[in-house]
């Protein structure tokens, strides 16, 4: 019954959240256009006061032909001879100037003959008159209270209740996480029956850290917490903590874990979390901004009741930029990470996203799963949409394995151009550039089997080399790594060897083969020269002055040998192989794809 009340409650809040929301903004808009119409009065009486100093000139000159005035009030109303506009002035005193007017309209020498009306106070026009004027100024005030509000109103954070959520997800539908699953299942545990565990003497644990690269399922497996524990779940991200105005983020903070008491037990994901928990600095502005709301943070996961069944979830993928007060022992108790699927997980993933979809009886998900190693979760998902989507353009009945394969190259690769318009130099230039990629990994032992080459434009490329990806690797050899740069350089020295110049073509091929490199020497230890150390100069710039004035020439001079010595071996393996270059060349312009197969007939 109270869990009814509580849903009603956030019900209600909701809703006169929303009706705030549209309220404000019309406010705002009404406010804007009464100041717009005060300013422009204002404007158009400017141009009818007239000054004091004229004012006494042109009662001596004889120009004014009425005064009206309120008894009490600075302001007077004017008419002049001959013309049937009014206008104002403003006098520094009353007394003063009613005794002027009549001084000069009593005095016989002159032409003057002035009316002068006084009327009584009117109280409720001068209170009137004094709201007007103070008008501006209360809306400014109002529009700056309204900004605040708004910049709080969203600060309690989005509630999924299970109860009423039409999508509720469980451990059943996340895949590839089994031994991850595993260990959230205290969790549950902990939140259905907390009793159990506090009668042992265990406190419930407060914080639980994912840490993983974008789109590996980190909220995904929160939701299943909370779907399996049947409690509701309060989603923010780390960013909507960080605000314009000094104190907000604390105070958004504090009414975020106001919310979770109301409906504890709970659970509380804050993703993206290296936003408002990264390390504290003394700085000001900003950085000052970001300490408090990270302090109060820490401050109310630590003033959790031992009744209060709450737990937060955080999610990052950078979790060394963490706060380490964060992590200790009382907060963030558990850091989970989400890795990347192996091949039976990716199945199992493929598996759960084709659930809706029309496939073809001959599509195989173990294949596939084998051809996407390295994906996330986010990704084979898209891959399956993608398949559907070209599936559908091309009045297919069912998805078939070419689309799936299609759907891949367009995530990865980009979008086939065949509408671009390439001169006969440049289709040479690319056939010969991606089969020396082709034919010097052929020949290197370490490197993947070629699934596919093509000269037809995809993205900003002219051409791609696409190799098969049927094994997940933990670890990677120093031989696969200098390998994998002579690949990279095999479409340069294709260009040398084969049409004796070189194009802006490789740059990619470069930059990657530049990182490789440097990490290399860098941060696997893999230079005999430079020896087995692990260099950070962005984490650390003052690392390299401890080891030495002359290590950043020594590293620079290693980086370049290791490049230098991949692209001759890739000439010398082009030279070697000459007729193959030329013979995948040839087969590209005439074909502009080539398969698995043909690519192994010429080898053949």
């Amino acid at each position: 019954m109270a869990s009814k009340d509580k849903k009603k409650d956030n019900q209600k809040e909701e809703k006169w959240k929303k009706i705030l929301f549209t309220i404000i903004p019309i406010l705002i808009v009404i406010a804007v256009f009464v100041v717009g119409i005060l300013i422009n009065n204002n404007q158009q009486n400017d141009e009818k006061n007239v000054a004091y100093t004229q004012l006494i000139q042109d009662i001596n000159d004889g120009k004014i032909e009425k005064v009206e005035m309120t008894v009490g009030s600075t302001s007077v109303k004017l008419k002049y001879k001959g013309e049937e506009e009014e206008k104002t002035a403003i006098v520094p005193s009353t007394q003063a100037f009613v005794e002027l007017v009549q001084e000069k309209t009593q005095d016989d020498n002159t032409e003057n003959d002035i009316e002068l009306i006084q009327k009584p106070r009117n109280v409720f026009a001068s209170m009137s008159e004094a709201i007007i004027g103070l008008l501006p100024t209360i809306i400014l005030i109002i529009l700056v209270i309204l900004i605040i509000q708004m910049q709080g109103l969203g600060d309690k954070g989005k509630v999924y209740d299970p109860d009423i959520s039409q999508d509720k997800i469980t451990f059943k539908d996340v895949a590839g996480l089994d031994e991850e699953k595993a260990e959230m299942m205290e969790i549950v545990e902990f939140l259905k029956r907390p009793e159990q565990y506090t009668k042992m003497g265990a406190k419930t644990p407060r914080g639980v850290l994912l840490c993983g690269k974008p789109g590996t399922g980190k909220t995904l497996i929160a939701k299943a917490i909370a779907g399996e524990a049947n409690v509701p779940f309060i989603s923010m991200s780390g960013s909507e903590f960080v605000e314009m105005f000094a104190g907000l983020g604390a105070s958004r903070v504090r009414k975020l874990f106001e919310k979770a008491k109301k409906v504890s037990p709970c659970i509380i994901f804050i993703d993206e979390i290296d936003a408002i928990g990264s390390r504290r600095t003394s700085s000001s502005g900003a950085d000052t901004e970001n300490n408090q709301t990270l302090n109060q943070l820490l401050v109310e996961m630590d003033g959790f009741d031992s009744d209060q069944s709450i737990i937060v979830i955080a999610a990052t993928n950078r979790p060394e930029m963490l706060d380490e007060a964060l992590l200790r022992p009382g907060r963030f108790d558990r850091t989970i990470t989400i890795a990347l699927p192996d091949l039976r997980g990716r199945e199992e993933i493929l598996k759960i996203h084709s659930k809706n979809k029309k496939l073809a009886e001959n599509v195989d998900l173990k294949s596939i799963a084998g051809d996407t190693a390295g994906f996330t979760g986010a990704e084979l998902e898209n891959i399956l949409n993608e398949a559907a989507i070209i599936a559908t353009n091309k009045k297919h009945e069912a998805i078939k394995n070419s689309d799936i394969e299609d759907a891949v190259k367009k995530v990865t690769v980009g979008l086939e151009k065949h509408n671009r318009i390439v001169s006969e130099k440049d289709k040479k230039l690319t056939a010969y550039h991606e089969a020396g990629h082709a034919v010097v990994s052929r020949y290197l032992e370490t490197q993947k089997d070629i699934k596919e080459v093509s000269i037809i434009p995809r993205g900003i490329a002219g051409g791609y080399t696409m190799y098969k990806t049927n094994e997940d690797k933990f670890y990677v050899s120093k031989t696969e790594m200098e390998e994998k740069l002579i690949s990279l350089l095999g479409g340069r020295a294709a260009e040398k060897v084969a049409l004796d110049d070189i194009s802006t073509g490789a740059s990619n091929d470069i930059e990657v083969a530049m990182k490789i490199a440097r990490d290399m020497v860098t941060v696997y230890g893999m230079s005999d020269k430079i020896g087995p150390m692990s260099i950070d100069l962005e984490k650390d710039p003052y690392q390299i002055q401890l080891l030495g004035n002359n290590l950043e020439d020594e590293i620079g001079k290693e980086v370049k040998t290791i490049l230098e010595t991949a692209y001759e071996r890739a000439q010398m393996l082009l030279r070697a192989h000459r007729d193959k270059l030329d013979a995948v060349a040839l087969k590209l312009l005439e074909k502009e794809v080539i398969n698995e197969e043909e690519f192994e007939q010429i080898f053949e």
